[in-house]
């Protein structure tokens, strides 16, 4: 048997970097096309949203059985059929047809799942003395293609006379550009050995996983329900469609220096509870501002946001890294991390709408956002502590 390859040099890290840039695209396009797509094909509002909603659900169904598929297959191969079939479903969804509208969302939901389980791991296998650079980097990949797919899919659709299906299957040449970079790591997998005690490790007793799952679940659903509803609340404050349109815009790009930054820092020290103070700190001014109203500080409270988000994001990926010994435990603890993130993510646009619907404004739905700012800060004091999720309970490390 020939000796794998060990994965090095510039080769991976771009393809790390274009995995992550299909992690969100193919699912922010959407919303701006919402309407389109909606008055095109004649859906109910209730399926045409389950456009977005489809996905976060099978990111919350494949994302614990990623773990198992990977270490049948190798990561690498695994992530190769997941960009696969995340260009397949991204082509079937653009077809005219209903069936295939639902069954190309449905694939490139799995797809995804796969990727956001395997590349923390990916991560830490590889760049083990890098983790905090290079989930910096992964990060701000993503949220970098997510902002650009929000903000070009209207143009692309009208300006360039593409319709939505033609705006939406243009996002399958990044994920064939990512699958050619992929190609030569195939040859490089190599079954990971480890202990039989660390194999049966009980993680779903562990406390620290848990603060590290709810984390991950509670910086997931702040995400989506603003994503989903800001744009409403701002209109709510005076502001017109297209400027509320922009100030998602704005959310997303002031998130891409923290995204960057905050795992870059943390992963340098042992120990990341002053990150999770200062990113309370950021998304407790913007979600405090934006509940006080006013329209004219508006694009500060949600430049705020932005800045807490790419925070919240990063230090949630960096501490599935951070708090497992080896990249077996790493895919283990992302899949329960971000099989209970999603499932909350799913849940949390809907409920939030129906708490709008019912009190005919936003203030229990701001309300409910900043007690979840605080408790992100709760658990992220006890993700952040200095300590692996241990065998029987967690160890702290020594410094």
């Amino acid at each position: 048997m020939n000796k794998p390859i060990k994965l090095t040099g510039a080769l991976l890290v771009i393809g790390v970097i274009l995995v992550a840039a299909n992690m969100r695209a193919s699912i922010t396009a959407v919303g701006p096309l919402i309407g389109t797509i909606q008055a095109d094909t004649g859906l109910s509002g209730a399926l045409v949203g389950m456009l977005t909603t489809l996905p976060l659900i099978a990111f919350a169904i494949l994302s614990p059985l990623a773990p198992s598929i990977t270490n049948r297959f190798g990561a690498e191969n695994t992530l190769f059929a997941s960009l696969i079939t995340l260009a397949v479903g991204t082509v079937l969804r653009s077809l005219p047809n209903t069936l295939t509208l639902f069954t190309g969302t449905l694939l490139i939901g799995l797809a995804i799942a796969v990727c956001n389980v395997l590349l923390p791991a990916l991560v830490k296998q590889h760049f083990a003395n890098h983790v905090g650079l290079m989930t910096g980097v992964y990060t701000m990949s993503m949220n970098l293609w997510a902002a650009l797919a929000s903000g070009i899919s209207v143009p692309m659709a009208v300006g360039l006379g593409l319709g939505w299906r033609g705006a939406l299957v243009c996002w399958a040449g990044v994920t064939v550009l990512a699958i050619i970079v992929w190609l030569p790591q195939l040859r490089s997998h190599r079954p990971e050995v480890t202990a039989k005690a660390d194999q049966n490790s009980p993680l779903w007793k562990s406390a620290l996983a848990w603060q590290v799952t709810f984390f991950m679940g509670l910086q997931s659903l702040l995400f989506y329900v603003t994503v989903t509803w800001l744009p409403e609340i701002v209109a709510d404050r005076g502001y017109s469609a297209t400027a509320a349109g922009w100030m998602l815009s704005l959310m997303q790009l002031c998130s891409l220096p923290t995204s960057f930054l905050m795992p870059l820092l943390a992963g340098r020290r042992p120990s990341q509870r002053s990150f999770v103070v200062l990113t309370f700190c950021f998304s407790a001014i913007g979600y405090l501002g934006l509940f006080a109203g006013g329209a004219s500080l508006l694009p500060l409270w949600v430049a705020f946001i932005g800045l807490g988000g790419g925070a919240y994001i990063s230090l949630a990926l960096v501490f599935i890294a951070l708090r497992t010994k080896n990249p077996r435990q790493t895919s283990r603890l992302s899949g329960m991390a971000q099989c209970i993130g999603y499932l909350l993510a799913a849940v949390g646009p809907m409920l939030m709408g129906w708490i709008h619907d019912y009190t005919l404004n936003w203030t229990v739905p701001l309300l409910l956002l900043l007690a979840t700012v605080l408790l992100l800060l709760i658990f992220g004091l006890g993700a952040g502590r200095d300590a692996y999720v241990g065998l029987s309970s967690d160890k702290e490390h020594q410094a």
